[in-house]
């Protein structure tokens, strides 16, 4: 048995308040600046859709404690992704944690390719989500 696919973790450290990040991070507007247009609400069990490139993702926040967490469920494949901040005299390092991974040889039926592929995808995909396009928002 392989076992399920380990989570996806990107730590990065931002030259910017916690507060700037959170708002980043945990707005609908700040989200769409840097990942996918979306409905998002700060309120647990608010149900969001997030404009992916393969259509509407539908999500779910689960998780709340700003401005240090924040996490939700990701299309229905059982992915969560979370943010994670902490404060760093004035600057804040950021972790997003995308899990819920299934088996490699799994498919996932949307994407018709398996655990495995997307998983790497995803993980190549969320390098320069973080380390690009959300840092120009909150050190720009």
């Amino acid at each position: 048995m392989q076992g399920k696919l380990p989570d996806i973790r990107k730590t990065v450290i931002f030259n910017a308040p916690i507060q700037k990040v959170w708002e980043a991070v945990s707005t609908s507007e700040g989200i769409a600046a840097w990942f996918m247009p979306n409905d998002f609400d700060q309120k647990v069990g608010h149900e969001f859709t997030l404009q992916s490139p393969f259509g509407p993702s539908p999500c779910k926040v689960l998780e709340l404690d700003p401005p240090n967490r924040l996490s939700f469920s990701w299309d229905e494949f059982g992915w969560r992704v979370t943010f994670e901040l902490k404060e760093l005299d004035g600057k804040t390092e950021f972790t997003l944690i995308h899990s819920g991974w299934g088996e490699p040889d799994e498919m996932i039926p949307k994407a018709s390719e398996k655990h495995s592929v997307i998983r790497n995808r995803m993980d190549n995909g969320w390098e320069p989500l973080v380390n690009v396009n959300l840092r120009k928002v909150v050190e720009g």
